[in-house]
């Protein structure tokens, strides 16, 4: 079972029984667009895609449930009534194509009384790979069986039910007949599809708030941390040791086990540059850094692009230094979006109180190279003041620089959105898998509202965009969108309409 594609990749997500969705199933191109009217499931379908993914980085249930859908009830079909039990849940899937070929993965969740997977299925080349059922409601655990077609054809043990299992099964398969090499191949295909996913939200009120530093609101962005541990602790190795999981491994280790088993057998090394700016590995002293968010106690890693996009003057500075061709491209985009010209995109340091008067004595803009601008446009945060820092301006040419948190929410958005579009993992805040070359994996973008305050022309722009970087083949796009139609006649988009 083996695909001419060395990067995973979800080409296919299931709504068996999910909010507002019953027997839906999205086939998902490398540039899909959600679009219908309001309480379509556009933004539910994102949901629960969001909430395999976080299930793939080795979230908990509860928290990976609760960060995007607010609460376990609330990912039960409308009108699903109870059983004997007073048990309600949802289901959901996703296909994952790769160099083990497709691999589907189904859940059943149990919502009320109490969140847990009570099942999970694992397929692939015409096997079943991973089957577990809930047999004991009173322990947290579910009885799980993979395949080994050895001496014994299935090997049966406790999982946690709070876990995605096909995520723990490099902490326990051995990889030693050729059963169990297919189950681990099958598993880390899906799990490195499933953590390369990036969701953006981009808030123009939260990245004008956090000042020109691009420090943020305090939190912002980080309630999505990990559970216990330390720093680089991995999430699937805690808990399987906290519930009775087994080894208390890393995720880390888990797929490197996962690449040894596999030997000679797993991906292909595959040619060209990788489109990301800054190539260099992010570690910390106990594993990776990033992810979903950070644990507690570390400190921000301003570098990597947040969710909210909050910290984007931070990240600019980072990403205008690393590679200039790739900055071009994004300025020449943000000109293509903008009002007024646009002759360059950069950070310039700030101070509070550092800024001059403009005419009539209002604060003036920050000008170039940190001189006064000639317009007296107040820069948001120039009066409450805060720590030194850079700002994100704009160079308007004989106009002066404008700062970035003066532009309309529209171009803000834009402007997030076409620098994540343009990057990479290791710009990002996001868990893809270290173990594996980059050159193996394909991030997912996922966008809800990706042309929210846009006008038609900014929101093509972007969709133009996003064309060419999916062209490339290292970015995937999940987006929803109010207007179809600012994809017509774009190659390769698929737009899909829900609610018709």
């Amino acid at each position: 079972m083996h695909s001419d594609s060395v990067r995973p990749a979800v080409t296919e997500l299931r709504l068996s029984a999910f909010k507002s969705h019953r027997g839906v199933t999205l086939p998902l191109s490398p540039l899909t667009l959600l679009s219908g009217g309001s309480g379509s499931g556009k933004s539910s379908a994102l949901q629960a895609y969001e909430i395999l993914a976080r299930l793939g980085s080795g979230e908990s249930l509860s928290r990976a449930v609760g960060e995007v859908a607010g609460s376990p009830a609330a990912c039960v079909p409308a009108g699903a009534h109870p059983d004997e039990q007073g048990r309600r849940g949802f289901r959901i899937g996703c296909t994952v194509d790769g160099p083990a070929g497709p691999v589907s993965l189904d859940l059943a969740v149990q919502a009320e009384p109490e969140l847990r997977i009570v099942g999970e299925r694992l397929t692939g080349g015409g096997e079943t790979l991973l089957t577990t059922a809930l047999t004991d409601p009173t322990r947290p655990a579910v009885q799980a069986a993979w395949h080994t077609a050895g001496a014994t054809p299935v090997t049966r043990a406790p999982l946690p039910d709070d876990r995605l299992g096909t995520s723990l099964l490099p902490l326990r398969v051995a990889g030693k007949t050729a059963g169990q090499r297919l189950v681990l191949a099958a598993a880390e295909q899906v799990v490195v599809a499933l953590r390369s996913a990036f969701v953006c939200d981009p808030r123009p009120e939260v990245m004008r708030g956090a000042g020109a530093g691009g420090t943020g609101v305090a939190g912002e962005g980080d309630g999505r941390g990990t559970e216990g541990g330390g720093p680089g602790a991995g999430r699937a190795g805690r808990a399987a040791g906290a519930r009775g999981g087994g080894a208390g491994a890393g995720r880390g280790k888990a797929v490197s086990a996962t690449a040894r088993a596999r030997g000679s057998g797993g991906a292909g090394a595959a040619g060209g540059a990788v489109g990301a700016w800054g190539a260099r590995a992010r570690k910390t002293s106990g594993g990776e850094a990033g992810g979903w968010g950070r644990e507690a106690g570390e400190p921000r890693d301003e570098g990597r692009l947040r969710s909210s996009c909050d910290n984007l003057p931070m990240v600019l500075q980072r990403t205008s230094r690393e590679c200039a061709r790739r900055h071009a491209v994004l300025v020449a985009a943000v000109r293509g979006a903008c009002a007024g010209p646009v002759e360059g995109l950069r950070a310039v340091p700030w101070q509070p109180g550092g800024t001059g008067e403009g005419p009539g004595g209002a604060p003036a803009a920050v000008g170039r190279g940190g001189s006064t601008g000639p317009h007296g446009v107040q820069g948001a945060g120039d009066a409450a003041g805060g720590p030194a820092g850079v700002r994100a301006v704009l160079d308007r040419g004989e106009l002066g620089e404008l700062p970035v948190e003066q532009l309309g929410d529209g171009e803000l958005r834009f402007l997030a959105l076409a620098l994540v579009l343009l990057t990479g993992p290791d710009v990002l805040a996001m868990d893809p898998v270290g173990e594996v070359p980059s050159a193996h994996q394909q991030m997912t973008v996922m966008a809800d509202g990706m042309d929210r305050c846009m006008d038609r022309r900014q929101a093509r722009e972007l969709v133009s965009l996003a064309v060419r970087m999916t062209e490339r083949g290292h970015v995937r796009l999940l987006g929803t969108v109010r207007d179809p139609s600012v994809a017509d006649g774009l190659p390769g988009v698929q737009v899909l309409h829900l609610g018709a």
